[in-house]
């Protein structure tokens, strides 16, 4: 990467015009002369509901109230995605991007050329569907606005959260930075994934994909017991950083009334529910991008042929503030398909990166028509309206007890011929789907009629699915939603069908299944609220169910081992550990920890030129998805890999007892469940291995909002927990209070209707005007 060196530029912020507030403890003056006026309630654990007359103030009361309890974040954030970083804090360092972080450098390079491209703005400008509607306008304003009333009310200096206290670098913030965060988050699957491939910071292979988790449950009048549509939301999200879940309720008398999360910075609810509607949302494996090869014209690398003729590249120079005053420079060159990759670049050829997402800012419109829909049919005309969910598959109930499963996400318009017959060899490893011939237009992607823009898949052509029974999901693809209604038939852009379905999916359908049929020991068959609370915390770990036999089995037959090391291992203690244990990942058991240790060993890298290495005895048979593969091979690898398991328990002295609650912790809190190898529904994550002292880093990734809805005629029950709490201020004491009740597995009765919250012992009123 070339680099050159000057003086700063000096560089000068207008910052918002100041503003009043007032807070009291009774009901707001809609007749207020402010141009804002929001009413906050809290509930218990800080649960914040915001009331207005307009959609302005409702975000303003929005901005306002998540301030209170988590501006630090979206401080840190704004200086990521202005390109910042380098100034603040160092080239060097990390980012604080809790999906993918790079350098500083790097981060800065990419979101500056976001910002100065003109993108937000060119989108502005379009009216909807395309540009956001008056209604979202007035919302975006609002909560940049409440954002900055609170800051400039308490002061840098006293900000509650030390994280950011006194430092220079937190500021108001301008509804174009909360615009860029909303497409950065569009991006969040693919062009925020390819930061350092789009710079040229790295070489090697391309970025796996993001470790997707969630799980979703749309349960129809069927699979209920009383007939009544439920819903379970249960997304895995990262736990620190801008990607958590905020909880909130947003209302505007006679206009909206909506429960449920944001995303971090973002003033509409994504998943969630109203009086009638409850949906939710799963990571889908449709893909997000293609990669156009660029043949390069000889003598001419600024240049490639499209149709026989030379068409030059643009050119896009970044300049980045470095902390010493000094600025860098870096030169990015862009095509027809979007950014050129600066890797895997030579002297005969290039590739584009074409982004479904380069310019989608409609997801936030069609979360607000969703909040608005009466029924079904309403939210799938806001899906069929703004076609803009960026990565995500959708799950809806109503009250009618019909449950509804899409994949009503952007996809680019590639068909199996089309990609076929354009296909190119990949760049880099990782990368071999989809590079698509950029020397032909006839390798654009496609055009549907139906389509709100050019380039994407429209509705008639999206993996849909309408049940009575149910729907559900844990990031598989769209082919079992339902066992007896398999998907198939769709281009494999959207995800192939006849694939391994993978331990979580199965252990998923296997609990439905389980409790449509009585046979769980929670009563009767059906769904109640009560049984869906009980059924999805059951930490069932789905590998060792299907292995434990196989294992006890080789357990029995060789009670001594030999490690990778050569060293022998005596394994009597740990297989009478394993054959005591109940399977559960509950915080007491012992015995989930030395399997998971087992397990991860059996997923060794496979050596180079060898076919990939699998555990399974019974291999995967498409035609029986939901009981392959099954059984443990016993064979040299797994033999080797319980002895080496147990030698490292026993060569740092941890108990072969060790339990998820001594092992795995959040802010100190033990944390129960296990990963997603495991085959576990409420899997955990943890950036790193088990140490020397029996514990593993903090978790960073799971269940994060968890939330069980029941639509009754006489208004929606609900249960929830958000995993990681309200507030990412450790001194707030709303910062883990919600994850000790998701350690102890216990939920919060949610407050929706006016009455109950009014009767909540711990309320709390505000009226913030602006």
């Amino acid at each position: 990467m070339k680099l050159s060196l000057r003086p700063a530029a000096v560089l000068a912020l207008v910052l918002a015009a100041a503003v009043v507030v007032a807070v009291r403890t009774t009901a707001p003056s809609l007749a207020d002369d402010g141009r804002y006026t929001a009413e906050i309630r809290r509930t218990e654990y800080g649960l914040p509901h915001i009331s207005a007359k307009d959609y302005g103030g409702l975000g303003f009361g929005y901005g306002y109230a998540f301030a209170q309890d988590n501006l630090c974040v979206l401080a840190s954030w704004v200086v990521t995605l202005r390109g910042e970083r380098s100034r603040n804090f160092g080239p060097e360092a990390d980012s604080d991007d809790p999906v993918r972080p790079v350098a500083n450098l790097v981060s800065d390079v990419y979101y500056k050329s976001v910002a100065e491209s003109g993108v937000v703005a060119r989108v502005l400008s379009q009216p909807p569907p395309v540009g956001p509607s008056a209604e979202l306008r007035r919302l975006v304003d609002g909560y940049a606005a409440g954002y900055n009333r609170y800051l400039k009310e308490t002061g840098v200096a006293n900000l509650p959260d030390p994280t950011c206290r006194g430092k220079s670098w937190v500021a108001p913030i301008t509804a174009t930075d909360v615009w860029n965060n909303l497409l950065d988050f569009s991006r969040m699957s693919s062009g925020s994934q390819f930061k350092e491939f789009i710079v040229g910071e790295v070489e090697g292979q391309a970025p796996e994909r993001p470790a997707a988790g969630s799980n979703a449950w749309a349960l129809g009048r069927q699979a209920t017991r009383d007939g009544h549509g439920m819903l379970l939301a249960d997304p895995h999200f990262p736990w620190n950083g801008i990607r958590r879940f905020y909880q909130v309720q947003l209302t505007i008398p006679g206009v909206l009334d909506v429960s449920g999360a944001s995303v971090y910075g973002t003033p509409v609810v994504q998943i969630g529910h109203n009086a009638a509607v409850a949906w939710t949302h799963t990571v889908s494996h449709a893909q997000r991008f293609t990669l156009y090869r660029l043949d390069l014209v000889k003598g001419d690398p600024d240049s490639y042929v499209v149709d026989g003729r030379a068409e030059p590249m643009g050119r896009q120079v970044v300049e980045v503030t470095l902390q010493d005053g000094t600025t860098v420079d870096h030169t990015l060159s862009t095509s027809r398909y979007g950014p050129v990759l600066a890797d895997g670049r030579t002297d005969e050829a290039a590739y584009a990166f074409a982004d479904v997402n380069a310019a989608n800012l409609r997801p936030a419109d069609e979360w607000l028509a969703m909040a608005r829909a009466g029924d079904l049919t309403g939210l799938r005309t806001a899906q069929s309206t703004y076609q803009s969910m960026p990565f995500v598959h959708t799950l809806a109930t109503d009250t009618a007890g019909t449950a509804y499963f899409a994949d009503a996400s952007v996809v680019p318009h590639v068909t199996d011929a089309q990609a076929e017959r354009c296909a190119k060899p990949s760049p880099m490893p990782g990368l071999e789907e989809y590079v698509l011939d950029g020397s032909t237009s006839a390798c654009l992607w496609g055009k549907d009629r139906d389509a709100v823009v050019p380039g994407i898949f429209g509705p008639a052509a999206q993996p849909r699915l309408t049940r009575a029974d149910y729907v559900a999901n844990s990031n598989n693809t769209a082919w079992i939603t339902n066992p007896k209604a398999p998907l198939t038939g769709y281009p494999r852009v959207w995800g192939k069908a006849g694939t391994d379905l993978e331990p979580r999916p199965r252990v998923s359908l296997d609990m439905i299944a389980q409790r449509l049929s009585g046979k769980d020991g929670l009563g009767k068959p059906g769904f109640t609220l009560e049984t869906l609370q009980a059924t999805v915390q059951g930490k069932r770990n789905y590998t060792f169910e299907l292995m434990r036999s196989d294992l006890l089995r080789l357990c029995r037959a060789n009670p001594s081992l030999t490690s990778s090391g050569g060293k022998p291992v005596n394994v009597r203690e740990a297989c009478a550990t394993l054959r005591a244990w109940d399977g559960r990942a509950t915080l007491d058991g012992e015995g989930a920890i030395l399997w998971r240790e087992f397990f991860t060993r059996l997923g060794r890298p496979t050596p180079v030129g060898e076919p990939p290495y699998s555990p399974w005895l019974v291999p995967f048979d498409p035609g029986h998805p939901l009981s392959t593969p099954r059984r443990l091979k016993d064979d040299s690898v797994a033999r080797q890999a319980l002895a080496d398991a147990v030698l490292y328990f026993r060569t740092n002295h941890i108990p072969l007892t060790l339990t998820p609650a001594q092992a795995q912790h959040y802010s100190s809190i033990p944390i129960p469940g296990c990963t997603e190898g495991e085959g576990c529904f409420d899997r955990v994550r943890m950036r790193g291995p088990l140490g020397q002292d029996g514990r593993y880093p903090e978790v960073d990734t799971g269940s994060s909002f968890m939330m069980a809805v029941e639509l009754t005629p006489e208004g929606p029950r609900t249960r929830t927990v958000l995993t990681y709490s309200l507030s990412a201020n450790p001194d707030s004491p709303h910062h883990t209070d919600q994850t000790a009740l998701f350690s102890r597995g216990q939920w919060v009765t949610e407050r929706f209707t006016q009455a109950e919250i009014a009767a909540d012992p711990k309320l709390s009123t505000a009226t913030v005007r602006g």
